[in-house]
């Protein structure tokens, strides 16, 4: 599966973004689909993950309250809202996806860990200023 992301941009603090991850070459409803971000001079983080069918989530408890992941299966896209943005945010933002159902030796907290996905998206930059 091919994965584009767009909707990255600058915006200052407490605003908001959507960015967007348009899935291509594969069966979408097949993948568990998440976000990830990485900073300058540090590793890639996870932020946000959704079940194949968008009725599980997860965050990153430095994300939890202010973003919302989701998924349009029809429209095969996979969305970010962030809200209340934090010049912390700032990142480039990667969709990755991971095929549903492989068992993972870490187990029921797998969608943290970047090596887990199988595709990943180029990545789109989001820049929060204060």
């Amino acid at each position: 599966v091919q994965l584009q992301a767009s909707g990255g941009g600058s915006v200052q603090a407490g605003g908001s973004l959507r960015v967007s991850c348009a899935a291509s070459g594969g069966t979408f409803s097949s993948y568990d689909m998440g976000w990830f971000r990485q900073a300058p001079g540090k590793e890639r983080e996870f932020v946000a993950v959704i079940s194949w069918s968008g009725g599980s989530t997860y965050y990153a408890d430095s994300v939890k309250g202010r973003f919302t992941i989701s998924r349009d299966n029809a429209k095969t896209t996979l969305y970010l809202q962030m809200n209340s943005l934090k010049p912390e945010d700032t990142a480039v933002y990667y969709c990755a996806a991971r095929p549903v159902g492989r068992a993972s030796k870490y187990g029921s907290t797998w969608y943290r860990r970047a090596n887990e996905y199988d595709y990943w998206g180029q990545g789109t930059q989001v820049t929060v200023s204060s």
